[in-house]
C-alpha cells in the first residue's frame, strides 16, 4: 500500500460490513417474496397512502443530514446543530408515519398473525417492520450526535461520529426507497 492511499477508519470498517448483512437480509426477504408470492393462496394488497408521505419524509431528512454533515465539517456549528435538529425531527416523523402506515394496513385486515393474516401480509409487515426497527436504530444514533451537539463547545472537530451516522442514515434512506417501490409495484 502506498503512503498515498488512506485505510478506512475501522469504525467505518465496522458499519459496512454491517450494512453488507442487512443488504444481505432484506435481498432474502424480498426475494423470498418474489418467490412466495408466485404461489395460489397469495392475495394481492395496496399500500397506504401514508407511506408515500413516509417516502417523502424520509427522502427529505436525507438531504438534512447531509448538510448537518457539511455544516459540522466547515465548523459551522449554529448551523449544524439547526440541520441536526431537523434531520432527528424528520426520522420521528417518519417512524410516526410508518406506524400510521401500519395502522391503516390493520384496519384494511391486514395482518402479521391470526386469522386476517396471509402469507403476503406477513411478509409486508415484517419486511416494514424489520425496517423500521433499522430506522430506530439510526434515530437513537441521530439522537446521540444530537445531545452532543448542545451539550458543550466543540472543541475538538472529530466528524467521524457524524459521518457514521450519516452513512447509516443515507442507507436505511435508500433501504425504504427500494422497499417501497418493490412492495409498491412487485407487491
Amino acid at each position: 500500500m502506498s503512503t498515498n492511499q488512506k485505510k478506512a477508519h475501522p469504525y467505518k470498517f465496522i458499519l459496512w460490513v454491517g450494512l453488507g448483512s442487512i443488504i444481505m437480509l432484506f435481498a432474502g426477504l424480498t426475494s423470498a417474496y418474489i418467490v412466495k408470492k408466485g404461489q395460489a393462496n397469495w392475495l394481492d394488497f395496496e399500500l397506504p397512502v401514508v407511506f408515500w408521505y413516509s417516502t417523502l419524509v424520509i427522502v427529505l431528512s436525507s438531504v438534512t443530514m447531509q448538510m448537518a454533515l457539511k455544516k459540522f465539517k466547515e465548523r459551522e456549528m449554529g448551523q449544524y446543530r439547526g440541520f441536526i435538529t431537523l434531520t432527528v425531527l424528520l426520522g420521528l416523523v417518519f417512524v410516526v408515519t410508518q406506524i400510521m402506515g401500519f395502522s391503516a394496513l390493520e384496519a384494511n385486515s391486514i395482518a402479521l398473525t391470526g386469522p386476517r393474516s396471509n402469507s403476503a401480509s406477513s411478509f409486508l409487515l415484517v419486511i416494514a417492520g424489520l425496517h423500521i426497527l433499522h430506522v430506530v436504530g439510526g434515530v437513537i444514533a441521530l439522537a446521540i450526535i444530537f445531545l452532543r451537539a448542545y451539550s458543550v463547545k466543540t472543541k475538538f472537530y472529530n466528524a467521524l461520529p457524524v459521518e457514521l451516522a450519516s452513512i447509516y442514515w443515507h442507507f436505511v434512506d435508500i433501504l425504504w426507497i427500494y422497499l417501497f417501490v418493490f412492495l409498491q409495484f412487485v407487491g
